[in-house]
């Protein structure tokens, strides 16, 4: 919970990174806080390298179905394999935890990430922001076929 702030500013960062204009980056200002009693009441796991916070991810359980609430890479170590360890850890943790499936909100620009690493579209959730449609691709990952260390495999 003392980190909630650090956090905060990582995943601002990360979907900074995508080159969303700032007012909509503000507009999303909730989405990406991290606040202390969110902390203290899910699951919230760290990426560090090097002694630098180099991401973080955070899940949410609805019985046995995970959400994939958090799920960012500072830019300074995007491309590093961070994200494909991180991944693979969410989905063990998931799996050690009884869950049976994985889902994920995802942004338009993370979800060729996400179905490379085995994640299959089940459908989408669409809005308007500022006159332009986003649609974000709802994922899903079945955690019977996740075991250590071996990913499932890509669409």
């Amino acid at each position: 919970p003392r980190q909630a702030q650090e956090l905060s500013r990582i995943a601002w960062a990360s979907k900074a990174s995508w080159g969303y204009p700032e007012h909509w980056l503000e507009s999303w200002r909730d989405d990406l806080t991290l606040t202390p009693d969110f902390i203290r009441t899910q699951p919230v796991y760290i990426a560090v390298l090097d002694n630098d916070h180099a991401g973080l991810y955070a899940l949410s359980r609805h019985g046995d179905e995970f959400e994939l609430e958090h799920f960012w890479v500072h830019p300074d170590f995007m491309a590093a394999g961070i994200g494909k360890a991180m991944f693979g850890h969410a989905l063990e943790q998931a799996a050690e935890l009884g869950g049976a499936r994985m889902t994920i909100l995802a942004d338009p620009n993370a979800a060729a990430f996400y179905r490379h690493m085995g994640a299959k579209t089940i459908g989408e959730t669409s809005y308007w922001q500022d006159g332009v449609l986003r649609t974000l691709p709802r994922l899903s990952v079945n955690l019977s076929a996740v075991a250590p260390g071996i990913l499932p495999r890509a669409e």
